[in-house]
């Protein structure tokens, strides 16, 4: 028996949901499984829950009928062997799955229009043949086939076994399949440029690329071990952090109950935090690109495309890994191994200053990083959530692999929608939009969200010189004002003050969002693509807790037409004030692809921090150590350093 409410659910207990679910009787041999995931109990329960209480545990399954397309939402208690609900959900089409990805290549190989349509364009090695299968948004959807569940491919070649299939695109080829019986129902194709003489291969082996020999050996150890400790039941301690670790099919790594030990006492921070949506428009209405945009969260899942992790390689220092479990679409539970990464990195200076007579004192900064890696086809995300011996939280999000691109036919233009990477290819522009959820608690459930902004102070009699800036905190009062936007001129950012606590100068204990890689969507309002996911159209977004609303563009995105998420849940205007409040934060990548960038892209990162902004009473890291046997305060100094007391030298 798990010893807390959050611990995802193991092995066993997947199997015993599948288990439960055939004894039922009501799951037919036809049925798939989109996902299995812990049903988290309400978040009021698991405050209140205490070591010794009951341990409730359910699963949650979406179940979909490929005899007749309908979709289900089931929940089983694991503890009594029952069937709670089998809920059918009318015009759903649930998340793809892996399993499905893979068996939709095999099938289409074995498609004789597929075998033609690539021998007509001189491919006849189908081992060769990379078949990517890709959701679709409903208006784009081809009119006939709106009442199926519809995948559209892309076709992609290898030059050699080992080598890129993306460097390859097979332009101007689609193939649209029915996605719960494979079968083929159109072969689309347009006039297309043949295969360009690309330098598309990154392997040395392929490329001939000889490593360089002048960077020596870069050694992290820590003799006595790490400094972080991780018990059975998923709860990781370093310094005064804790925080509990969890995973899901859609969102891979999540955050639950992170909170700060200040001496005796265990301050909340946050609920849960976790990334709740990736949206990847490309802005190419070309045939090759018009209808590819990922939802690589609600329609995919990350956790699903997370892979395993390697010393060295991926992680370095002195590393603890934890595996994650997870469910095929048969409901059969397996293991990635490694699938997050636990370590301690340096982090230069933490604080510092010199002084004439005391001379030196300076600490080294650390912080714990907890990661997970991400293959979305050609595209690689590597999550970072860091821990910082000052309170800061920050979470990074790298993007490498490798960019879609187009063949151009010979002497023609680049589009104007892309940019030219290698000999007659190009790659289009597009966009990264990822939308984290932070449940704040900071210090408790009642908070109201304020939106800073700076000023200048006009010129006069109290300001002379125009030097003086001034702050307004404006709180953000109801879901009517949800959306808010970066303001750079204002240097804007949001803080989550705690209604019940404040701090030894009598100001409100809070923490702050800085958003430095918010982007503009640049959409029309009345684009499909933005309909599906309004969420993108602000950078942050406040909202009042309910334990329902996880997902921001619908709890099922594929193949939607508008939006049953954000814009449902504000619509009725709660109240904000005083209140348990959920951040979300759209930020992201606004990729205009540039030719170093090709064959394979060097890692672009984009990030957010949560800074405590009065949290504590003063700078919390005083009590960081001195570096051993280094920086001793009088060593080492000048005998006649010059002053800088009162901004003049002596």
């Amino acid at each position: 028996m798990p010893a807390h409410p959050l611990v995802p659910l193991s092995a066993e207990e997947f199997g015993r949901n599948l288990e439960v679910l055939r004894g039922s009787g009501r799951l037919a041999p036809s049925m798939r499984f989109a996902g299995v995931v812990l049903a988290e109990p309400p978040k009021a329960d698991v405050l209140a829950w205490r070591p010794g209480d009951d341990v409730p545990r359910r699963a949650r399954s979406i179940v979909w009928d490929r005899a007749d397309g309908r979709t289900y939402d089931v929940l089983v208690d694991l503890l009594a062997g029952a069937v709670d609900r089998f809920e059918h959900l009318p015009g759903v089409t649930p998340n793809f799955t892996l399993d499905e990805f893979h068996e939709a290549e095999q099938a289409l190989k074995r498609e004789p229009r597929v075998v033609q349509a690539l021998a007509a364009r001189g491919i006849t090695d189908l081992d060769l043949v990379l078949l990517d299968t890709w959701t679709f948004g409903a208006a784009v959807m081809p009119p006939q086939w709106r009442d199926r569940r519809l995948g559209w491919v892309d076709v992609w070649r290898r030059e050699t076994p080992g080598g890129s299939p993306y460097a390859h695109p097979v332009s101007g080829l689609k193939f649209i399949l029915d996605m719960n019986t494979y079968e083929l129902l159109d072969v689309e194709e347009a006039p297309a440029a043949p295969d360009a003489p690309t330098r598309g291969e990154y392997d040395p082996a392929l490329t001939g690329t000889t490593a360089r020999t002048d960077l020596r050996p870069l050694d992290i150890t820590q003799p006595d071990g790490p400094s972080f400790s991780l018990s059975q039941d998923g709860e990781l301690r370093w310094a005064n952090w804790s925080v509990r670790l969890g995973f899901t099919h859609r969102e891979g790594l999540v955050l639950h109950q992170l909170a700060w030990d200040d001496g005796a006492e265990r301050r909340e921070i946050g609920y849960r935090l976790s990334f709740a949506e990736m949206v990847v428009p490309y802005r190419d209405a070309s045939f090759d690109h018009r209808r590819r945009t990922a939802y690589d969260i609600g329609e995919w899942g990350l956790g699903f495309m997370t892979t395993s992790l390697e010393l060295g390689c991926d992680c370095l220092g002195e590393i603890r890994y934890v595996d994650a479990v997870l469910t095929d679409s048969r409901g059969e539970p397996y293991t990635v191994p490694q699938a997050i990464c636990l370590h301690e990195e340096d982090d230069a200076v933490l604080w510092k200053h010199v002084d004439e007579r005391a001379g030196a004192q300076v600490r080294r900064s650390r912080r714990m990083v907890i990661s997970f890696h991400a293959t979305v086809a050609n595209y690689e995300y590597l999550v970072y959530w860091r821990l910082y011996l000052d309170g800061t939280i920050e979470c990074e999000v790298r993007a490498t692999g490798i960019m879609v691109t187009t063949p151009l036919p010979e002497g023609a233009p680049t589009p104007a929608t892309g940019v030219l990477v290698d000999e007659r290819t190009y790659a289009p522009i597009h966009q990264h939009f990822l939308v984290a959820r932070l449940d704040l608690d900071v210090d408790g459930q009642h908070a109201t969200v304020h939106e800073v902004d700076t000023h200048v102070a006009p010129t006069g009699p109290d300001n002379p010189h125009g030097l003086a800036l001034t702050t307004t905190s404006t709180p953000v009062r109801s879901e009517r004002e949800a959306g808010r936007d970066v303001d750079w001129h204002k240097q804007r950012v949001w803080t989550v003050a705690s209604t019940r606590r404040t701090n030894a100068v009598g100001t409100p204990t809070a923490y702050k969002l800085t958003t430095p890689d918010a982007i503009p969507h640049l959409f029309a309002p009345d684009a499909p693509q933005f309909l599906r996911a309004p969420v993108i159209g602000h950078d942050v977004w406040v909202t009042r807790h309910h334990d329902d609303e996880l997902w921001p563009a619908g709890d099922h995105p594929t193949q939607s037409t508008g939006d049953e998420g954000m814009t449902r849940w504000t619509a009725d205007d709660e109240p904000l004030e005083d209140t348990d409040v959920v951040l979300w934060h759209v930020f992201g990548i606004h990729h205009v692809p540039c030719v170093e960038d090709w064959p394979v892209m060097p890692q672009d990162a984009v990030a957010f921090r949560l800074k405590p902004a009065g949290f504590f009473d003063r700078n919390p890291a005083l009590d960081a150590p001195a570096p051993a046997g280094h920086c001793h305060p009088s060593e080492h100094q000048p005998e006649h350093q010059p002053s800088t007391t009162g901004g003049k030298t002596n």
